[in-house]
């Protein structure tokens, strides 16, 4: 029993900032890696930032030196920092994380609900 909610979305002008937060909680006994993917209609899901368990973090190009993502791993949250933004990063975010439940005792992908971000004058 794991659960993904992520929380932080919104309106935000071009050239502005916003912060998304995920949260994992539930049954854990460990989580492992951690992303933020974005959709668009018509869109396949796109993942946007990742961050290992060790800490290794990725982007996708569009977004290198803008976002930034990092985790606490003592409260099973993960973040999404977003820098100058731009219309183009308008989309729903998901949060994606792989956690270790207490019944399974294996790692299982979760996905949170969305949240909308929405870039525009």
């Amino acid at each position: 029993q794991v659960q993904v909610v992520e929380s932080g979305g919104g309106l935000v002008q071009p050239g502005g900032s916003l912060s998304l937060s995920c949260a994992a909680s539930g049954s854990i006994d460990s989580i492992g890696f951690m992303g933020w993917y974005r959709q668009v209609p018509g869109k396949q899901r796109e993942l946007v930032a990742s961050i290992s368990s060790g800490g290794i973090r990725n982007y996708v190009d569009s977004v290198k030196g803008r976002f930034a993502i990092s985790r606490d791993n003592a409260k099973n949250t993960v973040a999404l920092q977003m820098n100058s933004v731009k219309p183009e990063d308008t989309a729903v975010y998901y949060c994606n994380v792989f956690a270790r439940d207490d019944v399974r005792h294996a790692f299982r992908e979760y996905w949170g609900q969305g949240t909308q971000v929405t870039v525009s004058s």
